[in-house]
């Protein structure tokens, strides 16, 4: 039996459907099932039960023999959300949650940290455990994810195998609910598909011209293939960077929705909304270098597949993973 929480969203739901396309039935999701914009993600999902969040850790607590895994994807993952109430409960205290009970059972975990813990970069972007004291996240959300990081990295007692990866720029099928969280790439295609053209950011930071803001793109498809090796894996325990390993333009992933919708290119500049402008990351690029080194050595989508695959085989035909 495998856990994943966070399973009714974008990351969670698309592990689903790679554990089911793996041979694996026997899945325990867990989510907040009370809302439904979600319900789509789960269509045609092989698995054994849903799980209300809140009442999660007490079910563990009843049926951790029958656990062989846990994936805790399940976060406050919005940006913008400055209440830190919320990230300190759902993000930081049920995370500790999580892993103490990981601990008691004996259960091996991998669990979702993020890139937003990075910050504006200062420190760069390697996945030593050495410089996580010394990030400084640009927002309530990134706080929340490197609290977490140091947190475990102090805890005398942790489980057997455990892994926390930080995902950058993610992008793919089923992120249709995450409304202004959701990527450049959905809301690029349905800018483009209403109106003909796709409105950008404009830089702020006079060392990048308009555009050429660089992010380090994921496919989603990458990231479930990580967490299904990491799920036989079980060794080498850290934190670990979850990017393609190249930064991007905006522009370059820009131009690429417009071939793969066979449009031509109509781009125009707004002005950052003023509620992020302060924490605007400019630039992300993972290193990884770590997790290569304990031997994934499936090569990553490039930025080129990857939008083609998630604009003609998913958004064009309005179809989910």
């Amino acid at each position: 039996m495998i856990i994943i929480t966070g399973a009714a969203g974008f990351i969670g739901s698309c592990l689903v459907r790679k554990l089911n396309d793996e041979g694996f039935n026997d899945l325990i999701l867990v989510d907040d099932f009370s809302k439904h914009d979600k319900d789509r993600n789960l269509k045609d999902k092989r698995i054994t039960a849903k799980i209300e969040r809140e009442g999660f850790i007490e079910w563990l607590k009843q049926n951790h023999r029958l656990v062989q895994f846990i994936f805790h994807i399940g976060a406050r993952t919005d940006t913008t959300e400055f209440n830190r109430e919320i990230f300190d409960k759902l993000n930081l205290s049920y995370s500790k949650d999580v892993w103490n009970a990981c601990v008691e059972f004996g259960l091996p975990l991998v669990y979702a940290s993020s890139a937003a813990t990075y910050g504006a970069g200062e420190w760069g972007y390697d996945d030593s455990h050495s410089i996580i004291e010394k990030l400084k996240p640009l927002n309530p959300y990134g706080e929340s994810k490197n609290d977490f990081d140091k947190w475990i990295l102090k805890q005398e007692r942790s489980p057997y195998f455990w892994a926390g990866l930080k995902f950058f720029n993610v992008y793919g099928p089923n992120e249709y609910h995450k409304g202004r969280m959701a990527s450049v790439i959905f809301h690029a295609f349905n800018q483009v598909s209403a109106t003909g053209k796709m409105k950008l950011f404009r830089s702020h930071n006079p060392a990048y011209k308009d555009g050429e803001q660089v992010r380090d793109f994921v496919y989603v498809k990458d990231v479930t293939s990580i967490c299904y090796w990491l799920l036989h894996h079980r060794k080498d325990s850290g934190i670990y960077n979850l990017g393609s390993g190249k930064a991007r333009t905006f522009l370059n992933l820009t131009a690429n929705v417009f071939k793969a919708m066979d449009k031509k290119e109509d781009i125009e500049f707004i002005d950052t909304p003023a509620d992020i402008r302060d924490t605007y990351q400019y630039f992300t690029e993972a290193t990884m270098n770590k997790l290569r080194g304990i031997g994934y050595s499936t090569p990553f989508y490039s930025l080129e597949e990857g939008v083609e695959d998630y604009v003609r085989n998913y958004l064009r035909t309005n179809k989910f993973l």
